[in-house]
């Protein structure tokens, strides 16, 4: 049997991390600037996750939802004090798709309404739900098509106010900063209005915090920037380090019924451990405050340089815009110099780096970058 062919791949086998750092099967290390898709956190490899996890998997990795689990209430506990969310409440899952899948299904349940708003160049995952309120046609089967999803343009408040005053929607989905999409940062005054529209119209305001929360931005959540408190909260990625985990924080006025929804393996306790550990090593380490200055300090070099479009983002979450496709200048940076970036779109390239980048390292690869860029 071979691997279904749906990954365009770079020929590269990673077998190591360590802090930032990765090593391939040839003994080459790389500066990882992109955490593979934000999902490490804390760090590769690091000594206190590894231990949580070691422990744990030694006593018990798994048994099911139908028993008390105390790692799962000491998690959701930790949660809440870290994120500021304390009065909410926290359904565990699997994967960022599958948090937004529950997200949507709570909201319906919620309002007894169907359709959904959501922004062009969104990305909310792969599964069915998710998908179609993600606004890529490509990635959308026939099989998805029958959900109701408007799509708007972020920062359209006469497009937005009309179609929540008259579309009878049951929830509107929005990432705290557009990742695939290319960066960008929503404007706290429409989000802001978004939230006084949602509360008017009865409409659930689901904040996708997949890739931009726990502490990417620099706050807990890229949305706290705004002072805005949604209805739902989605987590994954940076949640576990790279173990599969997801998370649904819902409000106080949400009413929880038995099999209203339901996962095998979501808290289970090994991820507890692994969520645990994050959140744990992140209190410690002051990771939060580390993504803000050292995001601070990328933001301010990156912006000053030569041959960058325009540079967006908050903390840890950078896109780097070009007036050219960025694929060149990426191959470099991986081949040549063996520095992982990412990318959106064409003409974006994404940082998304373990949230314990050091100015050091930051400073290796704005120098490095130049020297690109001074190449072409």
């Amino acid at each position: 049997m071979k691997l279904f062919d749906v990954y365009p791949l770079f020929d590269i086998n990673i077998v190591k991390g360590k802090g930032c750092y990765t090593y391939d099967d040839q003994g080459n290390t790389y500066l990882d600037l992109y955490g593979g898709h934000a999902v490490i956190s804390v760090g590769h490899s690091h000594p206190h996750y590894i231990k949580r996890i070691s422990d744990q998997v030694e006593n018990l990795g798994f048994y099911s939802n139908s028993v008390v689990n105390r790692l799962q209430e000491e998690f959701a506990e930790k949660l809440g004090k870290a994120s500021g969310y304390e009065n909410y409440r926290l359904f565990l899952v699997n994967s960022g798709a599958e948090a937004n899948e529950n997200a949507l299904k709570l909201a319906s349940f919620h309002t007894g309404r169907k359709k959904v708003l959501s922004f062009h160049k969104s990305f909310h995952g792969r599964t069915s739900a998710a998908v179609r309120v993600t606004d890529n046609p490509a990635i959308i089967a026939p099989v998805n098509q029958g959900m109701d999803v408007t799509f708007l343009t972020i920062g359209d408040n006469e497009r937005l106010e009309m179609e929540l005053k008259t579309g009878d929607y049951c929830a509107f989905i929005i990432e705290g900063i557009l990742g695939i999409g290319g960066i960008i940062v929503p404007d706290p005054c429409f989000m802001q209005n978004l939230q006084n529209l949602c509360k008017e119209t009865g409409t659930v305001l689901i904040l996708d915090e997949i890739q931009s929360g726990y502490g990417r931005s620099g706050r807990f959540f890229a949305h706290q920037y705004s002072g805005i408190h949604p209805d739902l909260i989605t987590v994954a990625k940076g949640i576990a380090n790279g173990f599969p985990m997801g998370g649904l924080l819902i409000a106080p006025h949400f009413e929880a019924k038995y099999g209203m929804l339901g996962t095998t393996f979501g808290g289970n306790h090994l991820a507890c451990a692994a969520g645990l550990a994050v959140l744990e090593i992140m209190e410690q380490e002051q990771l939060v405050q580390n993504a803000e200055s050292v995001g601070n300090y990328l933001f301010q070099e990156l912006t000053n340089m030569d041959g960058i479009k325009e540079v967006r983002g908050l903390g840890l979450m950078i896109g780097l815009e070009f007036d050219e496709p960025v694929k060149p200048i990426r191959q470099k940076l991986l081949f040549e110099h063996h520095i992982f970036t990412g990318v959106s779109g064409s003409n974006v390239i994404r940082l998304l780096p373990p949230l314990c980048l050091s100015m050091q390292q930051a400073t290796q690869f704005i120098q490095t970058l130049k020297k690109v860029l001074a190449e072409k």
